[in-house]
């Protein structure tokens, strides 16, 4: 049971592009985007990559009736558990969908459309239920009953993208994916937007090393994400959106590095929950720059 005043994230798919089911992949998860965040008893979803069916069939089982539904953007590794998420087929389960990264002239109920186009899948969005859809302009300010404050910035992605940021009883948490650091004007918004953050989810597809082969392809690094966790007094960086050809032992492998440099770095998986203001079990507590561990190939 959440905790009144508590403000918390749960990861329910971690990896980026698309799944990677299988015994490599079986302590951090192999299921794309998807995270569960809760202020008190208010419960968002963001994104609907394949790990959204779990955390439907899990807030069935809860007895839950509602839920919100942010997209960071609709990139099919970000929306492709959509027609798999039940409580949209309920009608006693009303779900509002919500997007703000989309040009003027397209709407979030059309990329619903074309998701679950005839040719594409069985059963169009007709079915679904209680549901509705809702396009909203980046850096708006949503405000819920119970005090939490939902924020937006623009993300430098292809195709457009947007984090969010989650303000509750003085505590906060960020979701930065997908990211390609190196655009001046948008790192400098993204800085303050992520100021203080109790937690900060961001994009770390790529090494520094792997990165200069995919310049222009819409994702960051473990390095540029400690780099902002740092300027941008962040508590706890979380890397998330995990190149799918990243085993469970190179990730092992990452996070020891990550701890040398950041105690309080984290690398999400699956089933992680997370408390904003709260240690993390295994933090260490105290950090000494060294050389950079090898993390694996790709």
């Amino acid at each position: 049971m959440t905790e009144p005043a508590s403000l918390s994230i749960r990861f329910w798919g971690v990896r980026g592009s698309y799944a990677v089911p299988g015994p490599a992949t079986v302590r951090y998860g192999g299921n794309t985007s998807c995270m569960e965040v809760c202020a008190g008893e208010e419960c968002m979803i963001v994104d609907c990559g394949s790990g959204v069916h779990n955390l439907g069939e899990a807030m069935l089982e809860e007895g839950k009736r509602s839920a919100t539904v942010l997209f960071t953007h609709t990139h099919l590794d970000h929306i492709c558990g959509l027609p798999f998420f039940r409580p949209a087929y309920r009608e006693d389960f009303r779900v509002r969908f919500m997007a703000g990264h989309l040009p003027t002239d397209i709407r979030l109920q059309d990329i619903f459309e074309r998701l679950m186009d005839p040719v594409l899948f069985p059963v169009q969005p007709a079915v679904f239920k209680d549901c509705a859809f809702q396009d909203i302009a980046v850096g708006e300010t949503m405000r819920f009953g119970n005090g939490l404050t939902v924020t937006s910035e623009c993300l430098n992605h292809t195709g457009g993208a947007i984090g969010y940021r989650f303000d509750f009883k003085g505590r906060s948490i960020v979701i930065v994916t997908d990211h390609e650091h190196g655009n001046k004007a948008i790192d400098e918004a993204l800085e303050r937007f992520v100021a203080g953050a109790d937690i900060m989810v961001y994009d770390a597809t790529y090494t520094d090393e792997e990165y200069r082969n995919y310049v222009g392809w819409g994702h960051s690094t473990w390095q540029e994400a400690l780099k902002l966790a740092e300027k941008a007094g962040v508590r706890q960086p979380v890397l998330f959106h995990h190149h799918p050809e990243r085993s469970d032992d190179d990730l092992d492998a990452l996070r020891a590095t990550i701890r040398t440099r950041f105690a309080m770095a984290e690398i999400a998986r699956e089933g992680m929950r997370l408390e904003a203001g709260k240690p993390t079990p295994e933090a260490a507590t105290t950090s000494t720059p060294r050389r950079e561990a090898p993390v694996g190939s790709r």
